[in-house]
Order: C-alpha cells, then structure tokens, then sequence
C-alpha cells in the first residue's frame, strides 16, 4: 500500500511538472467517440491553430476515421498543393517563426499526452491582455508564453485582477474587458472541440484500444470461471 501511494504521489507530481504551472486546470470535455465535436475540432484547429503549429504524426487521409469523407477533407482541411498521404504540416518556415516568436511553435501531435488534456482546454480559456509582452498577451496557466491569443475575436479581451486569497496569497482573476463574437458557453464549447481533437491526434487509437481492453478482461474473467470449475471437476476425488 505504502508503494501504491508513493507511485501515484510520483505520478500526479509528475503530471503536475509537466504542465508547468500551479493554476487550477478545468475538466477537459474529451470524449473521443463524439466524431462530431472531433469534426468540429478539425476545423477550428485548421483555421486558427495551423498556420503555426503542426501534426507532424497525423496524416489528412487518417482523418476518415473520426467520419469525413475524403471529399470533406479536400474540400475543407486539404491546404492548397497538399495531398492526401501528406502529415498535417505549416507553411511557416523555421527561421520566420523564431524571427516572429522567439521560439519555433511546438508541434502539437502529442501536445494532449505530454501535458494533459485539461491543461490544453485551460490554457485556451485563461489568456489575458499584458501590455509588457511582445505579443499584448499573457496566460495563467502558461505564463510568458510567446504565443498571441489567435481566438480572441472569439473571446473577447480578458484582464487579469489579483484578489487577496484564504492565505492572504494574491489570487489571479479574470475579468472580461470587452466582449468576443461568441457567448462563454459558445466559447468554452469551441476550445473543447480543439481540446478533444488534439487528444484524439495524440493517440487515434485510444478509443478502440480501451474497447478491446474491457473485452479482452471479459474474456478472461468467464475462463476463469471456466478454468476454476475444470479444476474442482479434475481433482475431486484428490484428498
């Protein structure tokens, strides 16, 4: 038991290092089997995500597994010059985005297993206008971060206000400065559809292997039984 603790302690720590920041993450809503929230994470990814940021493991033609049509793909995610074979890279060359951000943009195939899920669809939600920056933003969960809110327009303009916290520790708090084409709920619903598309990207095979898990485990509980009565009928005249 004493191991048990010490391991899940070194996990959740491990978690927590990895998303580098102590602030609160929300829930993610991923749910892989809902092919239309991943459809709709598509799209949003490649409208406002990938003009920086790649899927260098995630071919357009694997696509057709979350139900688009190869027609669907050509017709609304297939960039100009792109075939179908091709992984989900960016125009951007290298040298322009470390010119442009200081940083190369991160490709994003694995992005929901190294930091989680949650932590994605709270750093979606949680930027803030910060004059210092380069870029006007900042975000709470990743502070500093090179990156410039693309979905503000969506959003709206956040502010960040520190309330004095049970321990008298300075609380960030976000305030809405100005209002964004979409509602909140409106918003947190598009940021979730991302969030559930690059969880599926980063492993499209989780939900059918989760499937075949509980399957394989039913399996082997009604052989046990069956084994268990084998045993009792073979050695019952042992004494």
């Amino acid at each position: 038991m004493k191991f048990l603790a010490f391991l899940s302690a070194a996990l959740l720590s491990g978690v927590a290092l990895a998303s580098g920041s102590t602030y609160p993450l929300d829930k993610a809503p991923v749910d892989l089997s809902n092919t239309v929230s991943l459809q709709r994470g598509a799209a949003a990814f490649q409208s406002y995500c990938s003009g920086c940021h790649s899927l260098g493991y995630m071919r357009y033609s694997r696509l057709t597994d979350i139900g688009l049509t190869d027609e669907q793909i050509k017709k609304t995610l297939l960039p100009a010059g792109a075939k179908m074979g091709d992984t989900m890279g960016i125009p951007m060359r290298p040298e322009d985005a470390k010119s442009w951000f200081g940083v190369r943009p991160p490709d994003l195939s694995v992005e929901a297993r190294s930091r989680g899920a949650d932590w994605i669809y709270t750093y979606l939600r949680t930027f803030y206008r910060d004059d210092s920056r380069p870029t006007g933003w900042n975000n709470l969960v990743y502070e500093r971060s090179a990156m410039p809110h693309v979905l503000y327009q969506l959003q709206g303009e956040l502010a960040v206000e520190h309330a004095e916290g049970a321990e008298g520790h300075a609380a960030p708090k976000l305030v809405k400065v100005s209002d964004g084409q979409l509602a909140p709920a409106e918003y947190d619903a598009v940021t979730g559809d991302i969030t559930n598309f690059l969880a599926w990207v980063s492993e499209p095979a989780q939900d059918a292997r989760v499937r075949m898990g509980f399957i394989v485990i039913g399996f082997l509980l009604v052989m046990l039984v069956v084994v268990y009565n084998l045993k009792k009928e073979y050695w019952k005249d042992v004494h």
